[in-house]
């Protein structure tokens, strides 16, 4: 079976929500899923697609923290592997997102490409520290972003706008 016919038994609407909601495809693939097999009309599937993208963001970014602090508590390896993840990231890239701040948040995002988009945005908002009420904003921001850049690559930049 493949995966549009998954969602094949409900509303297009609701399977394109559903299908950016998951991780890795994201609004990059609910949106050309949207716009050429269920052929919804452009705003209605940026729509659909921007909401169900923002829908796991919050989840991440208000229970990553308390989760994550969870288990460093209660098991060695898991404060081990959670202290190594901050160290080793915010060594790699803490001058990097310092120099473009906010910018560096929602472009990483917005950049249609493998390992990135709003899942992994949230992660690294957790990771540098960023607050839920800065961080989801940024993040939205950059969803927006992409979901524009990906319907001008499934469309055409005419028919888009």
């Amino acid at each position: 079976m493949d995966f549009v016919h998954l969602f094949q038994n409900i509303p297009h609407w609701l399977a394109t929500m559903m299908t950016a909601m998951l991780p890795i495809g994201e609004l990059r693939a609910a949106l050309p899923i949207a716009l050429t097999v269920y052929n919804m009309p452009f705003w209605e599937a940026y729509l659909f697609s921007v909401a169900g993208n923002l829908i796991p963001v919050a989840f991440i970014l208000w229970f990553l923290d308390p989760v994550s602090k969870w288990l460093m508590k209660h098991s060695k390896l898991m404060n081990r592997f959670f202290t190594w993840l901050f160290d080793r990231t915010q060594k790699k890239h803490t001058k990097k997102f310092e120099k473009w701040g906010v910018i560096a948040l929602i472009t990483f995002v917005a950049i249609p490409l493998p390992i990135t988009g709003a899942w992994t945005g949230s992660v690294a908002a957790f990771v540098f520290g960023i607050p839920f009420k800065k961080a989801f904003p940024l993040i939205a921001i950059g969803v927006l972003i992409a979901g524009i850049i990906v319907g001008a690559m499934t469309l055409g930049v005419a028919s888009v706008f």
